[in-house]
């Protein structure tokens, strides 16, 4: 294995505990070789500051996390929530998560965070659809100015909209959707407009329905119950509609697809280049409440990288009927089955990224199906994570979410599900080329799983951003760059491998 990465521009400070870490590549292959597993399992660890007998966090941190979980256990956090807010039980990166991709100024999104208070279905969802329905009618405005459909017909899947016609009334600000990349500029369209007045209508109305989609993303959040799931199934349409519409301005064929396994369907979107023959394609799957809104919308500004991309939400989550077990590999094999099959796309070089407990899928699917032949796993949950003390600080609607994907009926049973799921002992399959991205200071799943994963998979390397959270949202820019890179190199330029230069990591 192989360590990383630094951002650009950003220097790593030094200390005792970096200094055996190799700086060459054959460096980093004797290192790996000199010391047995557990010895270099510990040195990442005191890499990340989790040196043995040490805690990771302060002891206010500690306690904000046993008050979290005493309010799960004992199911008092709705009523917290009426006093102190929805943000002492939200993961840490609520705010950059919906404000990268929906262009949102971060004290915005943080002020309304703040003054959210429940949980409670209707509350939630209602209180983030106003957000949605204030940018639905700035698009409607713009739209009915360039003569188009209102969104009442976008919404609705039976009112037959023209995506031709629509995109070409929308293609003049195509960037505003096509460019926007992994953390969207929340200045983009006010500078867009400033360029080009004449277009201010078609930037609206974009903008208007990207942040739409977006808001009712939130509402849905994290999913299972009524009023989310209507949100959800409008966030979805709006993205349906949206992207294909877009898709020729993007020089891009982008069509919705669904693919029955058993009594189910998987709910997709496939990206090609225009006349696509033959090309790599990456499988790419989100996490437990994440959206496909959420994960294609970045991956558009990568549009020219010589790939297709299909993506797809994790079983046991949103659209899905059952519950994810591990037996729903077969449904990331019939996905896999459908893209070898798909004439466009060549089936000798198919890859897959996952994110979150969409890394576990990508790390299992790694293991089992010798038709991928590269993948990467960012913040993944793979062992440690199903584990008691993980649990510690988990929000109790999260916990709630956990149980209805893998169809617990309770706590006990929810953790008997979770470590049935365990990957320890599936590392030392994984022989294609593998990328490991997370956070050094992950707070929602284990980053010892990353560790043990990037030790133990024979070809894997490891990147770790210093102080950085679930994913390395702080440093989305920067490993998705990385990602796009490693996928290319191992997918498009196989005859020209490009490796991730080591460098020193330090707290």
């Amino acid at each position: 294995m192989t360590f990383a990465a630094r951002p650009p521009g950003r220097r790593w400070g030094t200390t005792s505990s970096t200094s055996a870490i190799p700086t060459t590549k054959a460096e980093s292959i004797a290192f790996g070789y000199s010391l047995c597993l557990r010895s270099l399992k510990q040195k990442l660890l005191q890499i990340c500051g989790v040196r043995r007998g040490a805690t990771m966090t302060s002891l206010l941190e500690l306690t904000k996390r046993v008050g979290v979980s005493a309010c799960a256990m004992t199911h008092t956090t709705e009523r917290m929530t009426h006093r102190l807010g929805v943000v002492p039980f939200l993961p840490r990166l609520s705010a950059d998560r919906f404000t990268h991709l929906g262009g949102i100024a971060k004290d915005e999104f943080q002020r309304r965070m703040g003054e959210c208070r429940s949980f409670e279905d209707g509350r939630w969802a209602g209180y983030w659809e106003r957000f949605a329905d204030e940018h639905i009618a700035r698009a409607d405005a713009a739209l009915t100015r360039l003569n188009g459909p209102d969104t009442r017909q976008l919404l609705d899947p039976a009112a037959g909209v023209d995506l031709r016609r629509l995109g070409e009334l929308l293609a003049p600000a195509v960037t505003i959707l096509a460019d926007r990349g992994t953390v969207a500029d929340p200045d983009a369209v006010s500078r867009f407009i400033a360029a080009h007045p004449e277009h201010a209508d078609a930037a609206t109305a974009v903008d208007g329905l990207i942040k739409a989609l977006v808001y009712e993303f939130v509402a849905a959040w994290p999913g299972w119950s009524p009023r989310r799931l209507r949100a959800y199934e409008r966030s979805h349409r709006l993205c349906e509609v949206l992207v294909p519409a877009l898709a020729p301005a993007m020089g891009m064929s982008i069509e919705v697809v669904h693919i029955p396994v058993g009594a189910q369907q998987v709910r997709g979107i496939l990206m090609l280049p225009v006349g696509a023959e033959s090309v790599p394609t990456v499988l790419v799957t989100n996490g437990l409440e994440g959206t496909i809104a959420e994960v294609l919308l970045p991956l558009l500004a990568q549009r020219d990288s010589g790939m297709g991309t299909f993506v797809m939400e994790m079983p046991g989550t949103y659209s899905y009927t059952e519950p994810m077990t591990a037996a729903s590999e077969g449904i990331y094999s019939t996905v896999i089955d459908y893209l070898s099959a798909e004439p466009r796309i060549d089936a000798d070089r198919i890859g897959m990224t996952g994110f979150s407990f969409g890394g576990y899928w990508a790390t299992r699917m790694a293991a089992v199906d010798p038709r991928l032949k590269v993948v990467v796993t960012n913040g993944p949950l793979t062992h440690h994570s199903f584990g008691a003390r993980n649990s510690i600080g988990m929000p109790e609607i999260m916990v709630s979410t956990l149980m209805r994907t893998v169809g617990a009926a309770g706590t006990a049973e929810l953790s008997k599900k979770l470590k049935a799921l365990s990957l320890a002992h599936h590392y030392r399959r994984i022989e294609m080329p593998l990328l490991v991205v997370n956070g050094a200071r992950d707070t929602l799943a284990s980053t010892q799983d990353s560790i043990d994963l990037a030790v133990e998979a024979p070809n894997a390397q490891l990147v770790l951003y210093a102080d950085d959270d679930h994913c390395a949202m702080g440093n989305a820019e920067h490993w998705s760059a990385l990602t796009a890179d490693f996928l290319r190199n191992h997918l498009v330029l196989r005859d020209h491998l490009n490796t991730v230069e080591p460098v020193q990591v330090a707290r």
